[in-house]
C-alpha cells in the first residue's frame, strides 16, 4: 500500500490534526513542518502533493507507538536499538499491532471488522521472518481491511433511528 495512503487513513482512524500528524513523527525522531505534512496528506491529484518516504511512514510508526505506549526504558548502558524500516506491508502491520498493544485475537477481531476473514495460521504467517517456509506477504488488501476495521473500532457511527 502506498504509503501517504497509510497516513491519510491511519490520521482519519485516530481522528488527528496536522500538527498531531508532526508530534507523532517528531517522537518516532523525524521533524517535520507543516507544510511538509500538508503536502503528504494531500491527495495525489492535488499539485501540492509530497510523496511520503518510507523514512516518515516509519517515523510515524514508531512515533505511534511511542504516543500509545510509551517510551522503552532502557538498561543503565544499553543503547537503543536501531530504528526498523517499514518497509513492507507485513512491517506496517506488525508496527500497528505493537503500537495497539494487540494480541492475535484483536487483530483477527479488527479484521473481521473490516470485512475480511483470515485464520490464526494465515495472521502468524504475516509476522513470521522473512525467509521462512510459511512466511507469507502481506498483501495492500489485507492491510486496507485491517486499517479499515480500525478505523471502524475508533470511529463509529451513531446510528439514527
Amino acid at each position: 500500500m502506498e504509503n501517504n495512503l497509510i497516513l491519510r487513513r491511519l490520521r482519519y482512524a485516530l481522528s488527528m490534526r496536522n500538527r498531531d500528524v508532526q508530534g507523532v513523527m517528531s517522537l518516532g525522531g523525524h521533524n517535520i513542518s507543516d507544510e511538509q505534512v500538508r503536502g503528504i496528506l494531500h491527495r495525489e491529484s492535488d499539485p501540492e502533493f509530497t510523496l511520503a518516504t518510507v523514512k516518515e511512514l516509519s517515523a510515524f510508526l514508531d512515533g505511534l507507538i511511542i504516543h500509545k505506549r510509551g517510551k522503552r526504558e532502557l538498561a543503565p548502558g544499553q543503547k537503543p536499538p536501531a530504528p526498523i524500516l517499514a518497509t513492507t506491508n507485513n512491517m506496517v502491520l506488525r508496527k500497528l499491532r505493537i503500537a495497539f498493544d494487540l494480541k492475535e485475537q484483536g487483530m483477527l477481531d479488527y479484521l473481521r471488522l473490516g470485512g475480511f476473514q483470515l485464520s490464526k495460521a494465515e495472521l502468524s504467517a504475516l509476522f513470521r521472518k522473512e525467509g521462512h517456509k510459511h512466511y507469507r506477504e502481506c498483501g495492500d488488501q489485507v492491510l486496507r481491511y485491517f486499517v479499515g476495521g480500525l478505523t471502524k473500532e475508533l470511529r463509529p457511527t451513531d446510528l439514527v433511528g
